[in-house]
């Protein structure tokens, strides 16, 4: 008998002992946890405050434990952190919660927060919450810079884009006013004068039509972001042909030949985008090579995207200026061998920017050239591109070709 119950006392022993080892092991494992940890029980006394919380709050665990939570919480904050406290302790858990706390010098740190309740036997009196949070006060503080540099950006833009319309709109009367005089002086004057009048009014009047186109030009930019269409289904097959039909007289002279496959149905601003086929095809046609324009528009289906092609035989473009093409005013070449305000591709780039795609080019010089952009092809897709800081535009090239 005394063998069985020394045995029995020896097992108890080891077990109590296997309970305080665990017991031990689960303490340090709070304690030494890098995450922010911390206990209160059903009255809302804090029970448990690791190292890592010391190191959030600035508190020593010693100096916290029996207190109530309150001290932890700021007091523009405190009552809705109260709130969701209370929450726990009416049987609720928390998934990511945001909650700010209050440093024993007085400054806010904010942290995610997970927790978990701990219950009695009988499953249903609540012993204890424990919550495990992140600090995420360094992402906060730059969302905010982000969100508030967003801001002036927007408000940036559309004083920009104000600013557009606004000085392109009150331009328009005086350089209508000079264009008309000048044009008058040439009728009536030329031929009259000497050989260097005559040219330097030609000079002058064309110096006024460029002038103009620009300022259409800027008109029709600053229209892009601010005044475009809603987005709708739109046939891209209807939006090409109505591109050339604009087109036709240029694209009859110069004998240029167009084909196209079949082309999807798209959430797009129809005019925006016939614009963009429009300056695509015109530019194509304008830098083209000894050959007559051969120019062919498909689509492919990408990953959650359209992506649109425009591939024709001109003269290409070296590499290295590539990048410049998208960048308004920039121009490769002088005006005088080719025609155009260098706001075109520029506007191209805004429209499909507005739309949530990219676009850019493949191409050598005496190769040709492959435009390409892409159009989302999710219903919700933001209207990427309103919050650019640079004033992008059309150029029309149909009225220079």
């Amino acid at each position: 008998m005394g063998s069985v119950q020394g045995q029995a006392i020896t097992e108890r022993k080891e077990v109590e002992e296997a309970l305080r080892s665990t017991r031990s092991y689960l303490e340090n494992l709070l304690d030494y946890a890098r995450a922010p940890i911390i206990v209160w029980d059903a009255s809302g006394k804090i029970a448990r405050f690791n190292h890592a919380f010391e190191h959030l709050t600035g508190y020593a665990a010693k100096d916290v434990i029996g207190r109530r939570y309150e001290i932890l919480f700021p007091a523009n904050t405190k009552e809705i952190s109260l709130g969701r406290i209370r929450k726990t302790l009416e049987g609720e858990f928390w998934e990511s919660v945001e909650i700010q706390i209050l440093r024993n010098d007085g400054s806010i740190r904010t942290a995610l927060w997970n927790s978990a309740n701990v219950y009695a036997e009988d499953g249903k009196t609540l012993v204890a919450t424990i919550a495990q949070g992140q600090d995420i006060t360094e992402r906060k503080q730059g969302e905010e810079r982000l969100s508030r540099l967003v801001s002036k950006l927007s408000t940036a833009n559309r004083d920009l884009s104000q600013f557009a319309y606004v000085a392109s709109h009150d331009l328009q009367e005086p350089l209508r006013m000079i264009s008309s005089y000048l044009q008058l002086l040439s009728r009536r004057y030329s031929g009259h004068l000497d050989k260097d009048a005559d040219e330097f009014i030609g000079y002058a009047v064309d110096g006024a039509n460029r002038l103009q186109r620009m300022i259409n030009d800027l008109l029709v930019l600053s229209r892009i972001g601010t005044r475009g269409g809603a987005f709708a289904k739109t046939d891209v097959d209807l939006v090409l042909n109505l591109a050339m039909t604009n087109l036709k007289i240029v694209i009859e002279e110069s004998s240029a030949k167009i084909t196209y496959g079949n082309l999807p149905t798209v959430d797009a601003d129809e005019v925006q985008l016939t614009m963009l086929f429009q300056n695509l095809i015109a530019n194509a046609i304008k830098f083209r090579s000894d050959n007559s324009p051969a120019i062919d528009v498909s689509a492919e289906r990408g990953v959650g995207e359209w992506v649109f092609s425009v591939r024709d035989n001109g003269i290409g473009i070296d590499p290295q200026y590539q990048n410049r093409l998208f960048v308004i005013f920039e121009r490769l070449h002088s005006a005088a061998k080719y025609s155009g305000t260098g706001i075109g591709l520029a506007l191209c780039r805004r429209i499909v920017e507005r739309r949530g795609g990219r676009i850019w080019v493949e191409s050598a010089l005496g190769k040709g050239s492959t435009f390409r952009f892409t159009i989302p092809d999710e219903k919700d897709e933001p209207n990427a591109g309103d919050l650019e800081i640079e004033i992008i535009s059309l150029d029309q090239k149909k009225k220079e070709s």
